[in-house]
């Protein structure tokens, strides 16, 4: 398993995913396209598995770091749940053969249309982040004459030492309740007919790489479930969450195990079920955007290296300065065995922004027409794609094995405006 994808090889001649050549990818289905390793997805899931063998204990997949139907379809035959933030998640969800019964819906906005899709469902438990959606959630369920799982989402103000735009435990967050509300709020939920208290939830933030915070947060969250149990509420199980993060380029990671070990700590001998809802960590690393240079631009004080993706395709560089690999993947062969020279280029797309770029100094040799692996873009990538400048979002494709599955076929020009109307 390589640092950033298990099975992207970048050695020999020809760069593959699995037992595919990238430049097949890029023949077959063209560019910019997200690939994605099958046998990458699998092993990610597998490593919370084992970490938690012995435990009772539910992995749910945090769906809007990629929501493609083959993505989820691959982790509902490997008995994961899901975490949804939308009504259009849970649609995915079921859609993909997902179990509803394992399904956590969480966020900050549901809709009481959202929430009777969801109690239709018959899903999991609701993540409930305010004490107004504790009294809609209880409206809405007596409206159907049901009871709606619950849980309250708190926030136990810790800092999880992350960028400031993915850090969600403080109490200046948006998200959740305040720790020091959380049980009185319990109490009201525990007293509203449409309700039924199960559980307990706390998520301080993604790409998380230092345990500490997250092991400090569960053992807040614990406390306060013993002072539930001595108020006669007792809780079926704890969600702690996820954010565990991944390599992007030279970060220090712990292995899942490493970082669920000072957690499970926390709870050893508890009698709760143990939920947790990693997203970036099981699909990050297991996706890349292959994208072809369209041309070189040489200048005094910068290189540019024009390619066929641009912030529409992975926004993540312009929203949060993010930085991902970028790598070569023509193969040693390519345009006639002689390398150009290697340059420092910033690596931009054809959007009509000074913000439009995937990587900026990047020491590269490159010609027109080269492919490139813009690395770790399994997680929000695809899922916060648009179709700024009406380009068409990218084809998307699984490797298993040495077979190459389109999972979504590239946009048309068409289908961009095919909801819009002229004036009469």
């Amino acid at each position: 398993m390589t640092a950033r994808m298990t099975a992207f090889s970048g050695e020999g001649e020809l760069p593959r995913v699995e037992g595919v050549t990238l430049a097949d990818v890029a023949a077959r289905f063209g560019t910019p396209c997200y690939v994605y390793s099958r046998a990458a997805l699998t092993s990610a899931y597998q490593a919370y598995r084992d970490a938690l063998a012995g435990r009772d204990a539910l992995v749910c997949y945090a769906v809007k770091a990629n929501s493609n139907l083959a993505i989820l379809d691959v982790f509902a035959r490997l008995g994961a749940g899901f975490d949804i933030v939308s009504g259009g998640e849970l649609a995915r969800v079921l859609a993909a053969g997902g179990d509803p019964g394992k399904v956590l819906f969480s966020g900050v906005g549901k809709s009481r249309a959202e929430m009777r899709q969801a109690l239709e469902a018959g899903i999991f438990c609701f993540n409930v982040e305010s004490a107004a959606e504790l009294e809609t959630l209880n409206a809405v369920a007596l409206e159907l004459g049901r009871q709606a799982p619950v849980s309250l989402r708190v926030n136990p103000d810790v800092d999880a030492r992350t960028h400031p735009y993915i850090a969600t435990g403080l109490k200046s967050s948006k998200f959740g309740v305040p720790f020091e509300a959380a049980l009185a709020l319990y109490r009201r939920a525990a007293e509203l007919p449409g309700l039924a208290v199960r559980g307990i939830d706390c998520h301080i933030g993604s790409q998380l790489l230092d345990p500490a915070p997250a092991a400090a947060a569960a053992a807040k969250i614990v406390g306060l479930v013993d002072a539930l149990t001595a108020d006669g509420i007792d809780l079926h199980h704890i969600d702690l969450g996820g954010g565990l993060g991944i390599r992007y380029r030279d970060e220090a990671v712990p292995t899942v195990a490493e970082y669920l070990a000072p957690l499970l700590a926390v709870m050893r001998d508890r009698k709760e079920q143990l939920v947790f809802e990693p997203g970036r960590s099981l699909v990050g690393n297991a996706g890349l955007l292959l994208t072809r240079v369209e041309l070189l631009k040489h200048g005094e004080s910068k290189n540019f290296a024009v390619v066929d993706a641009a912030m529409n395709d992975l926004a993540r560089p312009a929203l949060y300065d993010a930085w991902h690999a970028i790598v070569n993947v023509s193969g040693k062969v390519s345009h006639g065995g002689t390398p150009a020279p290697s340059r420092s280029y910033e690596i931009v797309g054809p959007i009509c922004e000074s913000g439009d770029f995937l990587g900026h100094a990047r020491e590269l040799s490159l010609a027109p027409g080269d492919l490139l692996a813009v690395m770790s873009a399994g997680a929000y990538g695809m899922a916060m794609s648009s179709n700024y400048n009406t380009r068409p979002r990218a084809a998307e494709v699984m490797i298993d094995g040495d077979r190459m599955h389109p999972i979504r076929r590239r946009e048309t020009i068409t289908e961009l405006f095919a909801n819009e109307s002229l004036l009469p």
